[in-house]
């Protein structure tokens, strides 16, 4: 087990609970905190969200953190051009953190518990990781860009092939990927559950440093060049090998990001599996994919076809990943193109990526395909709507298939047809890796924390639905846990998306008791199929799943979760483990975790418990009731048994593993971490 200690923390603001957290528990230092918004700027929207924003200013104002203000752009965009460096350890408050590691930095994502732990200057708990070794040869070059590198990766491990993994990037192709090109690759090793990615210092991330307005950093870190790659002779738990020269254009999808396919074959897979073939809306930007060169290789095929006459027959929206790439893009014209040829260029956020997107072209429902350059694309999470088929690829991909309007086109080989007939093939996109100028760096968003701090007051309206100050979870009783209610049996794949909802939700992350009414709403009950529907065992009537929830809690009764494999993949998000403990769960039993998520719901005091053998999933009924045994000998490596009583009264026993140590099982004790650092102070 490693216990790390961090010198830079950072955090956006749908994870700003953490400060609530610190408030609770007094905590005083902390390093910095990142804000953006999700919403477009205008006076109506700060008004309406001044309660958030005077909050998160004046606790950053409190507790020593700075803050970027809304319109600042997507958390690890800034984190790159303003805090990541090689060699650098950076943990932050979101699953794609490990974004930093395109500049050689260890940085990694967790939940806004174990951010408190690294604020509060208690070291970070991490079991030794094995190292999967992706060696790369050969170039990129033509229409395959630095996302089809981990789009075909993703196809190869899965979404679970990185659990307890550190993925390192090495061989001679490292040097034809820019600096961003290697972010994107890092960013999206969270789809495949790694802790974090990184890549070998190079001249590309020297260059980057430079443009940047950080040559000092980057002389540093060429007199250390031989610690920041990889030492001669390491030796691999995996070893992956891709050639550029030879690797073609991906896009995965849908509904999950480890659904690999080569651009040339995506038209025959579609009509054979009746997915939709029009493509609705193609979507660029993200924390993924929108740094310059993205944003130069899309506008490079807007020109060729502008040229031409043409414009998208799909909608096209433009997402700037900071307000320094916006200002930039603007003034050396690409976004002029993009909106040219169609765009609609989006605020500098996260914005459809996790929900933020008042799509109005389809109804509710209606089945549909779209594609965008961002990195998930979990059932109903751009748009809320789950029969929308998401699909995920490089920015270029997504530019020219919103040209053509359909899945079934290979810009490689396939032709577009101009508005007087002609017919033209688009070119390979190029682009800029870096602007010749330097970067505008737009307007001045941060704020930085006074020297002074103690007259700061933190207020939170005691009515406000959208702050609520945290109240401590009840402490372990002292025994077992009898008699626990199966809230709801999960079907197949369950994210932290499934279990909490983004979207129209997130303005209630800074209230518990409000954005629990999302718990597990887009969970599929293995009893009906049915999304937010399950039976309530006490009434026999059926109900949404919060609501059940908070029946049971009401009425004094504990519920279980049971579960399929990698529970809890996707967003770091920490209200996945906050609402069932909030509404009366005890324990979550599943095949297999996600990492953040599995550490997430021991934070909280919940017992994360896998099957010893994973058939006996199929034993345990939504009607059942379960108990958990062997509580008072809770230890490391020591199995629990789960006690099942089906509704005929006949019984068996299970064994579940946990992967529980000391500490943590204080944790439990405590009622959760927090309580038990509160004790300690």
């Amino acid at each position: 087990m490693l216990k790390l200690t961090f010198g830079n923390f950072a955090s956006s603001h749908i994870n700003f609970l953490f400060i609530v957290l610190c408030i609770f528990c007094l905590l005083k230092t902390v390093f910095f905190f990142f804000y953006s918004t999700n919403s477009k700027i205008s006076f109506t929207l700060l008004e309406v969200n001044q309660e958030v924003y005077n909050f998160l200013a004046s606790a950053g104002a409190k507790y020593g953190v700075g803050f970027w203000k809304p319109g600042s752009g997507i958390i690890h965009q800034i984190i790159l051009e303003n805090y990541a460096y090689p060699g650098v350890m950076l943990i932050g408050t979101d699953s794609h953190t490990p974004n930093g590691g395109g500049l050689g930095s260890i940085c990694i994502g967790v939940g806004g518990a174990d951010a408190v732990d690294v604020m509060a200057g208690i070291p970070w708990e991490l079991k030794c990781p094995k190292v999967i070794g992706v060696r790369l040869t050969g170039t990129l070059s033509g229409w395959t860009s630095p996302k089809d590198v981990i789009l075909k990766v993703a196809g190869i491990l899965t979404v679970k092939g990185g659990t307890g993994a550190i993925v390192e990037y090495h061989g001679p192709g490292v040097d034809s990927i820019s600096c961003t090109g290697m972010a994107t690759i890092c960013n999206m090793g969270a789809e495949i559950g790694a802790t974090t990615s990184v890549f070998p210092y190079n001249h590309r991330m020297r260059t980057y440093l430079e443009k940047t307005g950080r040559a000092e950093i980057a002389s540093v870190a060429d007199q250390f060049q031989d610690d920041l790659v990889p030492d001669p002779g390491c030796e691999y738990d995996q070893i992956i090998e891709i050639n550029l020269s030879e690797l073609k254009p991906h896009i995965n999808g849908p509904f999950t990001p480890d659904l690999a396919h080569p651009v040339s074959e995506i038209g025959a897979v579609a009509k054979k599996s009746g997915w939709p073939l029009e493509v609705k809306v193609g979507l660029i930007g993200s924390c993924t994919n929108s740094s310059y060169e993205d944003m130069g290789r899309a506008a490079s095929l807007a020109k060729q076809a502008l040229d031409k006459g043409l414009k998208c027959k799909a909608q096209f929206t433009v997402t700037p990943g900071s307000e320094q790439i916006r200002a930039t893009i603007e003034r050396d014209g690409y976004a002029k193109i993009l909106s040219d040829v169609g765009g609609i260029v989006l605020a500098n956020a996260c914005g459809p990526c996790i929900g933020q997107w008042d799509r109005k072209d389809v109804k509710k429902g209606e089945k549909n395909t779209i594609v965008t350059s961002f990195n998930r694309n979990f059932t109903a999470r751009n748009d809320a709507n789950p029969a929308t088929h998401a699909f995920v690829t490089s920015p270029e991909i997504v530019t020219a298939l919103a040209l053509a309007g359909t899945l079934n086109f290979n810009p490689e080989t396939d032709y577009l047809t101009a508005p007087n007939g002609e017919k033209f093939k688009l070119e390979p996109p190029t682009g800029d890796e870096l602007p010749s100028r330097d970067f505008d760096p737009g307007q001045d968003t941060y704020q930085h924390p006074p020297a002074e701090s103690s007259s700061i007051k933190v207020d939170v309206n005691p009515s406000s639905n959208r702050l609520q100050l945290l109240e401590p979870f009840d402490k372990w009783h002292g025994g077992d846990l009898t008699n626990m209610k199966v809230l709801i049996k999960v079907k197949g794949k369950c994210t932290t998306d499934h279990i909490s909802a983004a979207g129209p939700w997130l303005k209630f992350r800074g209230h518990l008791d409000n954005i629990s009414n999302n718990l597990l709403i887009g969970a599929v009950n293995i009893e009906n199929d049915g999304v937010n529907k399950v039976k309530n065992q006490l009434t026999g009537e059926y109900g949404g799943v919060p609501d059940v929830a908070r029946h049971y809690k009401a009425n004094g009764v504990n519920w279980v979760v049971v579960g399929d494999e990698n529970y809890g993949e996707g967003s770091s998000r920490e209200h996945a483990a906050l609402e069932p403990r909030h509404l009366g769960g005890r324990a979550i039993i599943v095949k297999s975790f996600a990492r953040i998520h599995e550490t997430n719901l021991k934070k909280q005091g919940l017992l994360p418990l896998t099957f010893a053998d994973p058939h006996d999933y199929n034993k345990i009924r939504p009607d059942d009731s379960i108990s958990i045994t062997g509580l008072k000998s809770f230890a490391p490596g020591k199995p629990l048994t789960a006690v099942i009583t089906h509704i005929n009264g006949s019984q068996e026993s299970i064994s579940l593993n946990h992967t529980f140590n000391e500490t943590q099982i204080e944790w439990f004790k405590a009622g959760s971490a927090l309580n038990r650092m509160k004790e300690l102070q």
